[in-house]
């Protein structure tokens, strides 16, 4: 646990970022080990979408931890769990979490400071007691494992970004590894994110922020780069824009760019 843990804290260097690439199965780990990424992550929500479910809360701590190792035994790179709030509200829980996830091979997670199923953040008061307790148990399991703090309600719109600073600082204040606030209103609101701390913070790759380069998110301070669902949504529109046209209307061209099954093959062997 430590060493694969230590790899991944060397990873993370402010203004140098490397991107931790989400993936959903052993073939799509695989997929990325093949073609370069240094660690990997789980998401939530494409966990979710993969067992028929929306996002938000309808995934288990016991099948979010069996889905985790499944992709740490596919690849030799670190992985991080994307573990929503911890699952459960009380600090505990989320110690809990951290120690469950170090026991099952990750190489680190991330805890939200959102409650579920309301989708409103917690008090602030409470948002860092939680994150304090996940703290410590990160350091009781040695000093390897990455703990990441997510500031998610400027995501959701609950706040700002000057909020969500505020948060992140006091996260940082106990005792968390890495930094992180989703979706900002700009590049500018990146930067400042990652000029109010010194510990590094992780950008999120979607949406709006998909037009920007390795470079630009470089110069705004970044140390991570996580994809999110984003990587997998891109099949998924794959598949919806092949499905549309085939049983809409009989056109099966979509399928003329699948890349081969021995390419595929290459990749997983």
């Amino acid at each position: 646990m430590t060493q694969i843990g230590e790899t991944f804290r060397a990873l993370h260097v402010k203004g140098d970022p490397f991107i931790l690439a989400n993936v959903w199965d052993a073939g799509s780990a695989k997929m990325m080990a093949h073609m370069g990424a240094k660690a990997l992550a789980t998401s939530s929500a494409v966990h979710a979408f993969s067992l028929g479910r929306p996002d938000g809360g309808t995934v288990t701590r016991d099948e979010a931890l069996t889905h985790a190792q499944d992709i740490c035994s596919a690849t030799t790179l670190p992985v991080q769990g994307d573990f929503e709030n911890g699952f459960g509200d009380d600090p505990d829980t989320c110690a809990e979490t951290v120690r469950l996830s170090a026991e099952a091979g990750l190489a680190g997670i991330c805890i939200e400071d959102i409650q579920f199923p309301a989708g409103t953040p917690y008090d602030f008061d409470f948002a860092v007691e939680r994150m304090k307790a996940a703290a410590s148990a990160a350091r009781g399991v040695g000093r390897g494992f990455v703990l990441t703090a997510r500031a998610d309600g400027i995501m959701t719109g609950a706040y700002g970004t000057s909020e969500a600073i505020r948060r992140l600082q006091a996260f940082d204040a106990v005792g968390v590894d890495c930094l992180y606030a989703p979706m900002p209103p700009s590049m500018a609101d990146v930067a400042r994110i990652c000029a109010s701390t010194d510990k590094p913070v992780n950008v999120l790759v979607a949406g709006p922020y998909a037009k920007h380069n390795l470079a630009a998110f470089a110069q705004a301070g970044a140390a991570r780069l996580s994809l999110g669902s984003a990587l997998a949504r891109v099949t998924h529109q794959a598949i919806f824009d092949a499905g549309r046209a085939m049983l809409g209307n009989g056109d099966f061209t979509a399928l003329s760019s699948a890349m081969s099954g021995a390419d595929v093959d290459a990749m997983l062997t």
